[in-house]
């Protein structure tokens, strides 16, 4: 809390009464010309209110952030969950359907998979299942070598698990593949 250098009747006080005030001595010094020990009293006095009020402060917009953070991190959650329903929902469609024609099941859980493969991408994390590209270790994660005369060295030759999201601040997980050999 600022101190008003007005006096309450709203008229300015004199260049001694300011420094005064600003101090915290009132005007009161010993013979030496030093401020009083009741006036240094109160100004520790008031220095400590003044500090304690801001730990106070600093304590409830602490709390308040947290509270704040706790709120938005259950919001999201429920955004993310709200978003996969429609996925649970036809999964249990594709096994109702199952049993009239099985056939319709592998129709079914393919249709789930690009639309959980479409919602991943929505909230931000993208399929990669590239083959022929250049192995990339930012994007990739090697499982093995294989040998392929007419395809060039060190591309991709195949998607073992597919990887999401874009590398490398925003990567799920990277995609695992087999890349071809360079022939010697």
């Amino acid at each position: 809390m600022a101190r008003d250098l007005n006096t309450p009747e709203g008229g300015d006080m004199s260049g001694d009464e300011a420094d005064a005030a600003r101090d915290g001595s009132g005007g009161q010094e010993t013979a030496t010309g030093q401020p009083s020990p009741d006036a240094l009293a109160a100004t520790v006095k008031d220095l400590e209110d003044r500090w304690r009020q801001a730990l106070a402060d600093l304590e409830n917009t602490r709390k308040r952030h947290a509270r704040e953070l706790s709120q938005a991190a259950e919001a999201e959650r429920r955004r993310v969950t709200l978003a996969w329903l429609p996925v649970v929902d036809n999964l249990e469609l594709a096994l109702e359907h199952s049993e009239a024609d099985p056939g319709a099941l592998i129709d079914g859980v393919r249709a789930v998979r690009d639309q959980a493969v479409t919602l991943l991408a929505s909230l931000g994390y993208p399929r990669d299942d590239e083959t022929g590209v250049p192995f990339d270790p930012v994007r990739h994660e090697a499982a093995g070598m294989v040998d392929e005369p007419d395809a060039p060295p060190g591309t991709v030759a195949k998607v073992l698990r597919p990887g999401y999201g874009e590398p490398p601040d925003r990567q799920l997980r990277p995609a695992t593949v087999l890349v071809r050999r360079k022939q010697e």
